[in-house]
């Protein structure tokens, strides 16, 4: 009888654990949840996080530029800018971070994430923008470097014309 009893309450809490693991809220994950108000460009915008607004920088990516003073518009700039907004703005996502999480001009550095969705891996996959890496921030590096290996032999978005969309050509 006490066995019994033992083997149920410990089949309980197993249970119990396995629930509450594969419920993990953002907080559990590493992540904290901002809403997104305003976009910049396809690879920055801002947030409101804990009540405070935070210009954000997407780690491992670099979308064509729309916004850079002295520059102009880039080849799928404003299809990258489009879509982050379509896809961001007004949105409650998760922000990921990694090793240093402010750049040089005070951005938060972060890996979105919409739901199961890791939007900076969406937009290299989609060719809305290339990999960027910049050490120590290079969690999902390898991911990254597959997904623009097949964007660009796909020659999705921006691989139509990479010298265009990132001006090589000087």
């Amino acid at each position: 009888m006490m066995r019994t009893w033992i083997t149920a309450v410990s089949l309980l809490l197993l249970i119990a654990v396995t629930i509450g693991c594969a419920k993990q809220s953002a907080a559990t994950l590493g992540r904290e949840s901002a809403k997104v108000d305003r976009m910049v460009d396809g690879d920055t915008f801002e947030v409101t996080l804990k009540g405070k607004k935070e210009k954000v920088r997407l780690i491992g990516v670099d979308t064509p530029e729309t916004k850079k003073p002295n520059t102009p518009v880039m080849f799928y700039g404003k299809e990258a800018s489009d879509y982050s907004k379509k896809r961001l703005l007004k949105q409650t996502v998760e922000l990921e971070f990694d090793v240093e999480k402010q750049d040089q001009y005070k951005r938060l550095l972060a890996y979105v994430w919409i739901g199961d969705e890791l939007f900076n891996r969406t937009l290299i996959q989609e060719g809305y923008a290339r990999m960027a890496t910049y050490p120590p921030n290079v969690k999902y590096v390898d991911l990254f470097k597959k997904d623009q290996e097949e964007a660009r032999n796909k020659k999705k978005g921006l691989w139509q014309d990479y010298d265009r969309a990132f001006d090589t050509k000087k």
